[in-house]
Formats: C-alpha cells, structure tokens, sequence
C-alpha cells in the first residue's frame, strides 16, 4: 500500500544515521585551526595542552586571573605555534565588559601593556592574530575576505547589552567591509539552559538585546547569550553566521566560571591567511 503524500518513513529496515558534523566543527572541538571564509583561519582553544595547574590547568591564556606569569607566557607561546607560519603575535584584550573597539596595527607590541582595554578588536595585517578570552561570554570572530579584515569580540551579557558586536561591525564597516559579505562565528559560551539570572536582568537584557530571553533547564528566567549575539549579526545585516553549540558549563575540555568559580579562560583567535 503506498503511503499518503508528506507521511514520514518509518521502515526499520533502512537505518537512520545520524547527521555527520561539519568539518569545521570536529576541527574547532580538537582545538585546532579551521577556515572561516577564503583566506581567512580561526580555532578556539581548548583547557588541555599547557603548563598551568591548580584551578587554571592547563591551557590558561589570561594573565588577569592569578595564575603564575610564566605559564601564561608559555601556553600563548604554545598558542603561536600552533597557529602555524604566518602572524608574528597573538594581539590581546583587557577585557572590561564594554563595547569600545580599537584598531590594531601589524606592528610588534612591547609588552603586556599595550593591550588596549576594549572588547573588540580588528586589523588588516596578515602579521597579527586576534584573540578574545572567555570562560563562559561568548568570543565572537569576523572576517570580509574581499577586504581582509577581520575582527574579534568578547560579549559577555554586559557587553552583548551595550551593543559591542554591533560596534565592531561598525567599525568594520567604516574601515571599508561590509556586513554583506562578513562571515562570523559565534564561539563556545554557556548556554540558555544553564545560564540563570534573576527575572530583573533578563528583563533589562532582553529590552536592548530582542531574543536572548528564555527560560533554563530548571525552569527559571535566563539568557541565551548565543541567541542574542545571532540576532544582533542578522540585524546588522550577516547572513553567512556560524555557532559552535559547545556550552562552556556542560564541557569539560572549556573553562567555565560558572561552573568552577576560580579558572582559567580559552580564547578564540583569528587569522588571516598569507
């Protein structure tokens, strides 16, 4: 008997095997570089393969938590290499929880202290990588091939709400890209699920940042920091926008502060290609 039009199969005889994940993602998951767009790398780093200990084993990449110096120094040494041949440094933030954007040059920084205190950052120079720390915000990398550009932000729910995705695009944007032919990645962050604020906050979020309310997996008011950050790229006009849907309280291989308290941070970098 032939089934009605628009019925769903249900032979068991034919196995249903589950969609395989995009390349980007097995790549991105093994904390190993992947492309973004034409000329254009990306990673996000995972919490193993460096020489921290304690809360910040072992992969810590801040030197704003109290981790010891030397071991910071050395895993972003690990983090440079791993990049491969091409950018000379890794340009950092001290990031503040704002929506200031700074352009950064190719040139070669002195030191700790020229990282600018923003929460984006962005560059034309095939010389520098550009990295965003999180351990539970969500690193969100850009790039327009056409004008290779790239840039990246750190969006927290403070810096999500005060508008810091839309003011790097901008300042993109004035620099010569255009959000119709970006591609973005939204990173590793906490999910909806388990991200839990009190019913003020997420009502004071979601009056400036549409679609990032939602409700946790124990039923209380929560933000879907990924869903606003999505929302925010297609009102700026993105349609090429990847997510990686790790939840950084429900991974292991990612630092969470919700999750541990005290701890390190990952980072997602970007790169252009020479």
């Amino acid at each position: 008997m032939s089934r009605p039009a628009g019925e769903p199969v249900t032979d068991q005889s034919v196995p249903v095997r589950p969609r395989a994940a995009p390349a980007w993602a097995e790549l991105a998951a093994a904390g190993r570089p992947f492309v973004l767009c034409d000329g254009v790398l990306a990673m996000f780093t995972r919490r193993w393969g460096g020489v921290s200990e304690g809360p910040f084993a072992t992969f810590n990449l801040s030197g704003g938590v109290p981790d010891d110096p030397a071991a910071v120094a050395e895993n972003r040494a690990r983090l440079l290499a791993a990049i491969g041949p091409g950018p000379s440094r890794v340009a950092w933030m001290r990031q503040v929880h704002g929506s200031a954007v700074a352009y950064v040059s190719g040139g070669r920084a002195n030191g700790p202290g020229d990282s600018p205190e923003v929460d984006a950052i962005f560059t034309g120079s095939a010389e520098v990588a550009l990295g965003s720390m999180a351990a539970d915000c969500v690193p969100v990398l850009v790039a327009d091939p056409l004008t290779r550009l790239i840039g990246a932000a750190h969006a927290g729910r403070a810096g999500m709400a005060s508008g810091v995705v839309p003011a790097l695009l901008a300042a993109m944007s004035d620099a010569g890209a255009a959000p119709s032919r970006m591609h973005a990645i939204v990173g590793p962050s906490i999910c909806g699920g388990c991200y839990e604020v009190p019913s003020w906050l997420q009502q004071e979020v979601a009056a400036v940042v549409p679609g990032s309310a939602c409700r946790t997996r124990a039923g209380t008011t929560g933000l879907d920091l990924r869903a606003g950050v999505r929302g925010q790229l297609a009102r700026s006009g993105l349609e090429r926008v990847t997510e990686d849907q790790r939840c950084t309280a429900e991974s292991g291989e990612l630092f969470s502060y919700r999750r541990d308290g005290q701890t390190g941070r990952f980072a997602g970098v970007i790169w252009l290609a020479r």
